[in-house]
């Protein structure tokens, strides 16, 4: 049975993980006969914000506790991650991603992957194992592998700062999911475009069959 690793970045979609990316794609991948752990970097959150008002909140909070809320505290700090203990590395979305996992919401295509995060993703390049990113995730892919096809969907603003990182932008509508032709990454755009739970249930299962159909081929 093949093996997930999946790399949450808090609780909730302005601070964290987007919640129905992540429990979406828990379900694809039990759902496609394959098994999961779950990580994160056990690092203080970039800042709190109040879901119910947009606001933020004068309080810290930790990612790995927070994601730990949606993995039922089954959940490793990511500095233990192995990738030799695992089939696949994938990322869901969420403003997490771009403010705990890496500075991308506050500088751009000049961002700082965490060093855990960035570890992990080489570490899987490395061994030439598939990785997958959703949302705003595949920025952490851009920026640590550099020349690579990835999609954020089809905002010109999110394919600029993908070419700022020396990687390629191809545009995509609901569920489509993109392929490096030359190394097994597979992104796809799920709430970076207008879409509903139903599209990001598509999404999230076209990735992991996607990733899963590499790993039966390789």
């Amino acid at each position: 049975m093949k093996k997930f690793a999946v790399v949450l970045a808090g609780n909730g979609v302005f601070d964290g993980a987007e919640i129905h990316e992540a429990t979406l794609t828990l379900l694809a991948i039990k759902k496609n006969g394959a098994e999961y752990e779950i990580f994160a970097p056990d690092i203080p959150q970039h800042h709190v914000v109040n879901h119910l008002t947009g606001k933020e909140m004068s309080e810290t909070r930790n990612v790995l506790v927070e994601s730990a809320r949606i993995a039922r505290g089954k959940i490793k700090p990511l500095s233990t991650f192995n990738a030799r203990d695992f089939d696949a590395l994938i990322f869901p979305g969420g403003f997490g991603v771009a403010k705990n996992l890496c500075n991308f919401a506050t500088v751009g295509s000049d961002c700082k992957i965490n060093a855990d995060t960035e570890k992990a993703i080489k570490d899987m390049a490395t061994l030439k194992k598939p990785i997958g990113a959703m949302c705003i995730s595949p920025v952490l892919i851009a920026k640590t592998l550099g020349n690579v096809e990835v999609t954020l969907g089809s905002d010109p603003n999110d394919a600029t700062n993908i070419r700022k990182m020396g990687a390629v932008h191809i545009n995509t509508a609901h569920g489509e999911v993109v392929k490096d032709p030359h190394r097994p990454v597979f992104t796809t755009p799920c709430y970076m475009l207008d879409a509903d739970i139903v599209q990001i249930a598509e999404g999230t299962d076209n990735i992991v069959k996607a990733i899963l159909k590499e790993l039966e081929t390789s």
